[in-house]
């Protein structure tokens, strides 16, 4: 039988949603005496073991939209989206550890050691380090564009889950005792968790964050474990699940249409190599290597060698994360549809008659995945007639069924703990980039330590404003999530394609990398204005220019504009470098690759990055061939 009513919370689950609140505010006051600077508060004092670096990397990738996506590919993909999120991930964290964070975080060491300036000289943020390398034009552009990303970033995160958590009813004894109407559940599905991730990071600042995201991690993990166990095993364990999953969907790519969920007609082909290209490439890349709301987690390290590290550590525990997360997609569709039935039966020689009503939208689904529902509950149908399915629940949906009372309210703080996760990570890198390359470039740059972390502090309050604000605007705008991609194509490909002409060529110049930025951000718009995925209309989803170039699928749609990006920006960036004069070789020590720091002699082979990150690389390798 199916629980199709709103979640029964017993008191036990109450008590563990309170003890992980009440632990997670304890890591804020634990910290507030040590907040004296600017440094303490914005880069943890650059004190946090590797470790914790690592699994703090972890919990900051794994924010809302990370985790209802995860699910929601399994469901709509099979397992043939583990390669999406392993293999596409995994290198690009590895190629982050071994080559990007020696000279983002190396910087700071080489150049001290020559400089006689008494203040740190090393890079607080990705722009900064723009700054350092090229020149203040670029660093502030950077900083501006990665600021407006990661507020609305964080908006689509709280949006994203505040709308499973209503259509799940957690918020339903709040909503009661309050009077609250349906937006105003909305607003405080979005509003408690926010305000709870803001008090923590105000007491105790970056270090804060990274514990809770350390926290959060295990969460998740913690919350979906159980209910992928008891799932496979309802359903006859993995023999099982494979007689229920669709005919090949454990083997191989769906090429199905938006609102179909499987199709085993087309073989994997060139369509599905550039996908897993642009995947490992522009989004993994774009991702670990070049985004600050997770690489500053790296950049808190004690030393060069533990930043380092804290992506591997990262990328060993990825091997086996995705299919933790994938899992519950294949389990929900896999399951039987729910349907509205009637049941009768004697007692005592009275008939009942006993009716289980299946809402609409639920029954128009696909196994636990509903179909998108209108204002009146009536599911969508696309233009084919099929009901167009809304995947992101296929998450949420197994947590709810699965999980017994007692350990529902284990999974309900895995769901919150994946949101506060991804939005303090946004919160706290646009606190840093706003302080450190906005407020202090712009209008103070001789500015006191502790204006700047007065400073730090407004700017994080700001952040959780206008995340808030996006939030709304994404309650008013339906289909405004389909902007994330289009968010990422504007700062994140340009922005990789820079760095790594920036990190690896000493030839590219400042004027090449603003240029490379530029032309990268106006590819992306120019590409999105004339493009339109089937079955949407012209807007937010792209075609509000002209509609010219007709993509497949949504998701070809958004790697297109990222590959389009990062392509033309590298293309941009070299011509402009070479017909522009470059910095001399003594400026750029401890700023390239080559002129990075240098590991010391007498290492054995097998305890050296490379032997490690080749180990995790072939671990997932292997993981890839024998589940999928």
């Amino acid at each position: 039988m199916f629980n199709l009513a709103a979640p029964n919370l017993a008191a036990t689950d109450s008590l563990i949603l309170l003890i992980c609140g009440f632990f997670m505010l304890a890591a804020g006051f634990s910290l507030k005496a040590s907040m004296t600077g600017s440094s303490e508060f914005m880069q943890a004092g650059r004190a946090m073991p590797g470790w914790v670096c690592g699994v703090a990397m972890l919990g900051a990738s794994l924010g809302s939209p990370e985790l209802l996506g995860m699910g929601a590919a399994g469901a709509r993909y099979g397992m043939a989206s583990l390669g999406w999120f392993a293999l596409g991930s995994i290198p690009a964290m590895l190629f982050a550890g071994l080559y990007l964070l020696p000279v983002f975080y190396g910087a700071h060491s080489e150049r001290a050691a020559s400089s006689a300036e008494t203040q740190p000289v090393g890079p607080r943020s990705i722009p900064e380090y723009l700054g350092m390398r090229f020149d203040q034009k670029t660093r502030v552009l950077n900083a501006i564009l990665f600021a407006a990303m990661a507020a609305f970033s964080a908006g689509i995160a709280l949006y994203a889950m505040a709308r499973v958590l209503v259509a799940l009813h957690v918020f339903d004894q709040v909503a009661n005792a309050l009077n609250l109407p349906p937006t105003g559940v909305q607003l405080a599905a979005m509003a408690l968790p926010a305000a709870l991730a803001l008090i923590y990071i105000l007491l105790g600042g970056l270090g804060a964050a990274m514990y809770n995201q350390a926290l959060q991690f295990c969460l998740i993990v913690a919350g979906v474990l159980p209910a992928v166990l008891l799932g496979l095993k309802r359903i006859g364990g993995w023999s099982g699940l494979k007689a229920a999953a669709p005919a090949g969907f454990l083997q191989e790519m769906a090429h199905a249409p938006p609102g179909a969920v499987h199709n085993s007609a087309h073989p994997m082909g060139a369509g599905v190599i550039v996908l897993l290209l642009g995947v490992g490439l522009v989004l993994g890349g774009g991702t670990w290597c070049a985004d600050f709301r997770l690489l500053q987690a790296a950049m808190a390290a004690r030393n060069v060698e533990s930043a380092r590290m804290s992506p591997m550590i990262a990328a060993a525990a990825w091997v086996i994360v995705p299919l933790l997360l994938i899992l519950p997609g294949l389990i929900a569709v896999g399951l039987p549809t729910p349907r509205t039935s009637i049941v009768i039966h004697t007692e005592n020689g009275v008939i009942y008659h006993e009716t289980t009503v299946v809402p609409p939208a639920v029954e128009a689904g696909s196994g636990l995945v509903p179909a998108r529902a209108s204002g009146d509950g009536k599911p969508i149908t696309a233009a084919d007639g099929r009901a167009e399915l809304d995947y992101a629940m296929a998450t949420p949906n197994v947590l709810f069924e699965f999980l017994p009372t007692g350990l529902l309210g284990l999974g309900i703080a895995a769901l919150l703990a994946s949101l506060m996760s991804g939005v303090a990570a946004s919160m706290t890198s646009f606190s840093t980039v706003v302080t450190c390359d906005v407020f202090q470039v712009l209008l103070a740059r001789k500015a006191a330590d502790s204006r700047l972390l007065a400073v730090a502090r407004w700017a994080l309050v700001g952040g959780a404003l206008l995340a808030f604000g996006a939030a709304c605007a994404a309650m008013r705008f339906n289909g405004i999530l389909d902007a994330t991609m289009l968010v990422f194509s504007l700062v994140n490909a340009p922005l990789f394609a820079v760095l790594l002409l920036g990190v690896f060529w000493r030839r590219t110049t400042a004027h090449g990398a603003f240029a490379g930025l530029l032309a990268g951000l106006a590819a992306a718009v120019l590409h999105h204005g004339l493009s339109l995925p089937p079955g949407a209309t012209p807007g937010i989803h792209g075609g509000w220019i002209k509609v010219l170039i007709h993509p497949s699928s949504g998701i070809q749609f958004g790697l297109g504009t990222a590959m389009l990006a990062f392509f033309v920006s590298l293309l941009v960036a070299a011509p402009v470098s070479l017909f522009t004069k470059p910095r001399p070789a003594e400026e750029l020590k401890g700023l390239v690759h080559s002129k990075g720091p240098r590991r010391p002699a007498g290492t054995t082979w097998w305890k050296r990055p490379e032997a490690m990150a080749a180990a995790i690389l072939l671990a997932a390798i292997a993981v890839n061939l024998i589940v999928i």
